[in-house]
């Protein structure tokens, strides 16, 4: 793993992350997209074994209900493909590239 996968994968996880944890994932996974989206369900998984909300009468009222909606957006941004990795190749469409497409003109029934 490079730095600048490294350093994605941190922005993407948190700076609390271990980094020999994150070597060894990168290494059994092949991508950091593989290795975030695995942090991150198992993240999520861990926060929905625990109780959502703690409640105590006029003393705390405790939830975790908007973090694992957080977990559950950064996932799918990163399942859609968002926030590319150092490590993937570049998708993007040049400039200069003319992208053509045909249509079928059908003719309309008569009523």
């Amino acid at each position: 793993m490079d730095a600048a996968t490294q350093a994605w994968l941190i922005s993407q996880l948190g700076t609390a992350t271990d980094l020999t944890d994150l070597g060894a994932r990168y290494t059994r996974l092949g991508t950091a997209r593989a290795v975030a989206l695995e942090v991150l369900n198992q993240r999520l998984a861990d926060l929905r074994a625990q109780v959502a909300t703690v409640n105590v009468s006029s003393v705390v009222s405790v939830s975790i209900a908007e973090n694992i909606k957080a977990y559950e957006r950064q996932i799918a941004s990163l399942v859609a493909g968002g926030s590319p990795a150092p490590d993937e190749p570049d998708t993007s469409v040049d400039d200069d590239a003319v992208l053509l497409g045909t249509f079928q003109l059908v003719e309309r029934r008569r009523r």
